[in-house]
């Protein structure tokens, strides 16, 4: 992997420890800072592979986020058309599925807090994820998600939660959709509880100071994080020699 494109909607969501690890591989890295008025390049076919981080917006806010237009478009285009890698967390998750085809929704709970997924029977066979446990803790802080992905026949369910049927997902065998955050480091936690639309939505669904608390379980669970991050990036690895 040479050349990749970060989608970004708010400076302090890029790739987190996934970052630094391409940066030790000299991986040349494109960040697209869509909520600073940065443009996505007419031509995409140099890229090897797209990341599209979380942020603050929501999917339907194209009033207020006019960009996320032009996004969608550009990941269709990317993922669909050039079928090549895409991986997508939480808000790019959430954009994967509804260019897939899905409904983006209000949760009927919002995740918050280091909680539980559990991987299918799919795992098992998928490049990405065959080397995960069965069940592992995330980081999760959402309030919408992805919904009626079954009638596309290109999606692959590969891991859900309690609440939310797809916290992971493949569309056929070259993008990946994660709700959760895989990609944090001991800094994430504390950095996002600076932006006030997290904020107010971790201290309506835990309490007020809550805060420190969610910091201290995700330090506490960041060594497998960091694992899984690093078992993730080494098979994406190997997933762009496959196409």
């Amino acid at each position: 992997m040479k050349n990749l494109i970060v989608l970004q909607h708010i400076k302090i969501e890029d790739p987190g420890y996934i970052k630094d690890l391409m940066i030790k591989d000299n991986v040349n890295l494109t960040t697209i800072e869509l909520d600073e008025g940065d443009k996505i390049p007419e031509d995409l076919s140099n890229y090897d592979a797209m990341f599209c981080m979380g942020g603050p917006m929501d999917t339907w806010m194209e009033k207020d986020y006019p960009w996320l237009i032009e996004e969608k478009k550009r990941i269709k285009e990317f993922v669909i058309d050039l079928k090549k890698p895409y991986l997508g967390f939480c808000l790019g998750c959430q954009l994967l599925g509804e260019v897939a085809g899905g409904l983006v929704t209000k949760s009927k709970n919002p995740e918050i807090g280091m909680l539980d997924i559990n991987f299918s029977d799919n795992k098992k066979s998928d490049l990405l994820f065959s080397q995960f446990p069965d069940q592992i803790k995330s980081l999760q802080w959402h309030s919408y998600e992805v919904q009626e992905l079954e009638k596309n026949k290109d999606i692959t369910l590969l891991a859900s939660s309690p609440e939310t049927k797809y916290q992971i997902f493949k569309y056929q065998n070259h993008a990946y959709g994660i709700q959760f955050h895989i990609e944090i480091k001991d800094t994430t936690v504390s950095e996002w509880g600076c932006v006030p639309e997290y904020k107010t939505a971790l201290e309506k669904q835990l309490g007020p100071g809550a805060l420190e608390k969610f910091d201290i379980d995700a330090k506490n669970n960041m060594l497998n994080l960091n694992n899984y991050s690093k078992i993730l990036y080494e098979n994406f690895k190997k997933l762009l020699k496959t196409l």
